[in-house]
C-alpha cells in the first residue's frame, strides 16, 4: 500500500443514483484518487450484489461499508493483515466470507433482523411487508426498479427492507419506539424501509482506520465527504469533512452536522472535482 496521508470516506448514494446517471466527472477523480495513491472507501445503504455495477463501472477497486453500516467489505487481498472487528468478542468470527470478499460483521446477519421484524410487527400490530415475501411482479411493482435490479436490492447480508401495509401513523411510531428499544435500527427510503440489528457507521470506519494505520504505519486522517442529505450519517464520524452542498455557492444547510475541519463546496460547480482533489491532503 503506498504512502498517504489521508483516507477518504464517501456516501456516494446521491453521486451514484439508482435511476438515471452518475454525476459527471466521478470516473476521472476515482482515477485521479488512486493515481496519486489515496484510497476512498465508498458508503452506501445498499446491499454487496448491488454494488458490484456501480464499483466495476468507475473502476472502485477499495473497501466499501454497505447496508448503512451493516459491514466493511474488503476486496481480496487488499490488506495484507488479519481484520479484528468487534465481533471477535463473541463466540462468532470476525469476518466472514461474502462473495469475493471479506466481511467485517458489524451488524447481525441476517435472518436476526427479518425474525426480529416479524415478531415486532406481531406485537405492535402493524402489518409490514418484507421485499422478500414479493413475487417478482410485484417486486419491481413496489420498487420501481428493473427486474433484475429489483431482484439485487431484496439479496440482503445484514439488513432487511420492508415497507408498511395500511398502518396507521401511531401505529408507525410504536413500531419504531418498540423497535428501537429492542436495538432495530431503522432507516426510511421513501416509501421503503430497512431494519437491521446493531449497525453502525461509526464503527464500521473504526475498523477500518485501524487496518488502514497497521498497513501504512501510522495514523492516515479520514476524509468524509457527503451530500446533505447523507452527511448526519457520516461526516460526523471523520476528522476533517467536505460537504458538497446542492447550491452554486457553499454555504450552511439544515442538515449539515455540528462537525469541526468542515468544508463547503458547490456540488454542481463544473470545476468541481478540481477543488475537491485540491482540498484533500494527498503528500503528492
Amino acid at each position: 500500500m503506498r504512502q498517504t496521508p489521508s483516507v477518504l470516506y464517501i456516501a456516494v448514494d446521491a453521486l451514484i443514483p439508482l435511476r438515471g446517471s452518475s454525476l459527471h466527472g466521478l470516473d476521472q477523480f476515482t482515477a485521479a484518487l488512486d493515481h496519486k495513491g489515496v484510497p476512498a472507501v465508498w458508503l452506501t445503504s445498499r446491499s454487496r450484489l448491488q454494488f458490484d455495477d456501480p464499483r466495476r463501472k468507475h473502476g472502485h477497486t477499495h473497501p466499501f461499508i454497505a447496508e448503512d453500516g451493516c459491514a466493511v467489505y474488503l476486496p481480496e487481498d487488499y490488506f495484507h493483515l488479519r481484520p479484528a472487528s468487534e465481533a471477535s468478542r463473541t463466540k462468532e468470527a470476525a469476518t466472514l466470507r461474502r462473495g469475493r470478499f471479506t466481511c467485517i460483521p458489524v451488524a447481525q446477519a441476517l435472518p436476526a433482523a427479518a425474525e426480529a421484524l416479524q415478531t415486532l410487527s406481531q406485537d405492535t400490530g402493524a402489518p409490514v411487508v418484507t421485499l422478500r415475501s414479493l413475487s417478482p411482479r410485484e417486486l419491481v411493482q413496489n420498487t420501481g426498479l428493473s427486474q433484475r435490479e429489483a431482484e439485487l436490492a431484496r439479496q440482503r447480508d445484514f439488513d432487511e427492507i420492508f415497507f408498511f401495509a395500511g398502518a396507521s401513523a401511531d401505529q408507525v411510531q410504536k413500531f419504531l419506539t418498540e423497535g428501537r428499544n429492542r436495538n432495530l435500527q431503522f432507516r426510511q427510503h421513501g416509501v421503503l424501509w430497512s431494519t437491521a440489528i446493531g449497525p453502525s457507521v461509526q464503527r464500521s470506519i473504526r475498523a477500518l482506520a485501524k487496518l488502514y494505520d497497521r498497513a501504512l504505519r501510522y495514523h492516515a486522517h479520514t476524509v468524509g465527504i457527503a451530500t446533505p442529505d447523507l452527511s448526519a450519517n457520516l461526516l460526523p464520524f471523520c476528522e476533517r469533512t467536505i460537504l458538497l452542498t446542492g447550491r452554486k455557492s457553499g454555504g450552511d444547510s439544515q442538515h449539515q452536522p455540528d462537525t469541526p475541519h468542515m468544508r463547503h463546496l458547490p456540488l454542481h460547480d463544473p470545476d468541481l472535482w478540481e477543488r475537491l482533489m485540491a482540498a484533500i491532503p494527498t503528500g503528492n
